[in-house]
């Protein structure tokens, strides 16, 4: 019996030494700056007494510069498995009171063994990051585990759910993992990215920037569109990524979650049948009708700060988790541009790879026009979006509630590119371009041999309304499944939903395409 207790006692001790990270100073010094420390983080994000760490013990094996005299159980981070909302996930937290959190080739093979884990299993990665960067006494050892580790990453993209927290700093070789994630997370003033930084910039280029400024939550937030969510807090930030994963599959086989609502599947909302103004000049709130129509009126903005011409996030119907996607009139009349374009192409990819049914609003005039744009490569990157919805084969449902004018109304979800149910509002305007401008072109001759060229051209903009900006021309040639009452609106999707929930289709067979990036 003695002898076992002592054993026991050598165990608890090794324990002591791993819960203590960095030592009392550093710990102390990191809660100072209202940082959660590696350990608190995972207490935050899992489901209490769920975690199972692994690997506790693994220490590096450098010998230079000294190295060799100092040697910290976990080698600054901690790895395991654990559950959210039941459900289990695997998880690695980088510990900046250990070596800064710098990545060792130590560190690389834990995080390694976590994701050839999740990937096994079917299981999501969530990665939270807390790094000085490569382990400098390393060399080239910490680039190669960089390198795997970015491998890893590219294999498990379609596969299985990523997510990233950056929870401090994250710099060079540092910020390519996180950004073949799914989704990034960051913390407003304690965490940034950028692969180099104020200082190396300033010896370069000569200019002055702070971190915040150059590679902080708000920057890639509002930006860059790097991160999709910025959190006030380590706790805010970990509750968040609980809740996005209610609305997530566990990997690319299963279906994703169906919760209980009490939110009526046949529900009415009258509302929407005042919601879009007389006039299509003026503009109106596309998540108001998003909120009126989804399950007790909770929607999960991503990028919200970022690109606001159009609005994408998750929400549920009638328990069912579903993306959206949906131009926003508020912000360039809801135009599609660059970033716009890249903001939604990759958020309908990541729904299609993991099952989510895509519902999308349009009211969108056209690609925004300007040099700016064309220069920058408004064709390249429009084309992006246009080739995510042709490539999804989950089930899509658009509704047109307004706007829908040329190619634009092509690339939102459209009939002709797989839209599976295509609803429109009796407000709809579905053409070339807006009446004034066809006006304009079609009748120039008409237009310049009228006595009174505003009369005739304000007659022929009236008739060219009638007769074509609305619905029903659409609708005549089955490219509009349904012209529905805005009230409606829930209803009927919630109808499609359960109509294509067994939906089957399929791409050729390929190694992969060539989208145009």
């Amino acid at each position: 019996m003695e002898h076992i207790e002592q054993k026991l006692q050598d165990l608890d001790t090794r324990n002591e030494l791993a819960f203590a990270g960095g030592g009392e100073d550093r710990v102390k010094k990191h809660k100072g700056e209202k940082r959660l420390t590696a350990r608190e983080r995972l207490d935050v994000l899992l489901d209490p007494g769920s975690f199972v760490e692994l690997d506790r013990f693994v220490t590096h094996r450098c010998d230079n510069f000294g190295m060799g005299q100092t040697k910290i159980p976990g080698d600054g981070v901690i790895t395991g498995y654990g559950r959210i909302n039941g459900k289990t996930v695997y998880v690695y937290s980088q510990d900046f009171t250990v070596f800064g959190g710098s990545m060792s080739r130590t560190q690389a093979n834990k995080i390694l063994k976590i994701q050839d884990l999740a990937l096994k299993n079917g299981r999501p990665i969530i990665g939270l990051n807390d790094s000085g960067g490569a382990r400098i006494q390393e060399g080239v050892e910490a680039l190669g585990g960089y390198a795997d580790i970015f491998l890893q990453n590219t294999i498990a993209s379609g596969v299985v759910p990523q997510i990233s927290a950056i929870m401090g700093p994250c710099a060079g070789g540092a910020v390519y993992s996180p950004s073949l994630t799914d989704f990034i997370f960051m913390v407003k003033d304690t965490s940034y990215m950028f692969v180099t930084g104020p200082d190396v910039i300033k010896s370069v280029t000569h200019e002055e920037v702070t971190k915040e400024e150059l590679g902080g939550a708000n920057t890639h937030n509002q930006k860059s569109g790097v991160a999709h969510f910025a959190a006030d807090d380590d706790k805010h930030c970990l509750l968040l990524i609980r809740e996005l994963l209610n609305f997530l599959p566990a990997n690319n086989i299963d279906d994703p979650p169906v919760l209980p609502t009490d939110d009526p599947p046949d529900r009415i909302e009258e509302s929407l049948n005042y919601i879009i103004p007389d006039s299509s000049k003026k503009p109106y709130d596309i998540k108001e009708i998003i909120q009126k129509t989804v399950d007790e009126g909770y929607f999960l903005e991503i990028q919200q700060h970022y690109a606001q011409n159009i609005v994408i996030g998750f929400a549920r119907f009638n328990g069912r988790s579903v993306g959206i996607v949906a131009n926003q009139p508020q912000f360039l009349a809801g135009c599609l541009n660059i970033e716009a374009s890249i903001k939604a192409a990759r958020f309908v990819r990541f729904c299609d790879a993991f099952n989510i049914p895509l519902v999308t609003f349009v009211d969108v005039p056209g690609f925004l026009p300007g040099t700016d744009q064309e220069w920058n490569g408004i064709i390249t990157h429009g084309a992006k979006l246009l080739y995510a919805y042709c490539e999804a084969t989950v089930p899509k449902i658009t509704i047109v509630t307004r706007k829908a004018y040329g190619g634009a109304y092509d690339v939102m979800s459209s009939k002709h590119i797989r839209g599976d149910i295509n609803l429109a509002y009796p407000t709809a305007e579905i053409a070339v371009m807006g009446a004034e401008g066809a006006v304009n072109i079609i009748f120039r001759k008409e237009i310049n041999d009228a006595e009174d060229k505003d009369a005739e051209r304000q007659r022929l903009i009236n008739d060219y309304e009638t007769r074509f900006n609305n619905p029903y021309v659409a609708a005549e040639l089955g490219y509009i499944d349904e012209v529905i009452e805005p009230a409606m609106t829930r209803k009927r999707i919630i109808d499609s939903l359960e109509m294509l929930k067994n939906k089957k289709d399929k791409n050729p067979p390929k190694k992969h395409g060539n989208i145009p990036l």
